[in-house]
């Protein structure tokens, strides 16, 4: 193990640089666990705003599709009890919503 200090990266700005090497060892920790944090937030809202812009781009309406479900919603299958049904799911915000849509006929 080196006795002599890690070199930052490049990308790193010299004023932030500066600002860590005055901190303490806990504020460091606790610093790291947040720009971790707020990575990964940053990261989900890219994936989701990218979703979004997908889900813009559909434009037929499916003719089977209900007044009450969203355009951007797709059909999934969820296995209840050995039975098998289709479910029209979307996403609302951070939350996936799923209305019934019928059973899976055996020759599908």
């Amino acid at each position: 193990m080196s006795y002599s200090p890690p070199s930052p990266p490049q990308e790193i700005p010299d004023d932030v640089v500066e600002m860590l090497n005055e901190q303490s060892p806990e504020v460091l920790q606790h610093i790291a666990q947040y720009a971790e944090e707020l990575a990964e937030h940053r990261e989900r809202e890219a994936r989701l705003a990218e979703q979004d812009d997908e889900e813009d781009q559909i434009e037929e309406r499916p003719e089977d599709l209900p007044d009450d479900v969203p355009s951007k919603a797709t059909i999934t299958i969820k296995e209840i009890n050995d039975n098998r049904y289709y479910y029209w799911q979307w996403r609302e915000g951070e939350k996936v919503r799923s209305q019934y849509k019928g059973p899976v006929s055996p020759d599908d």
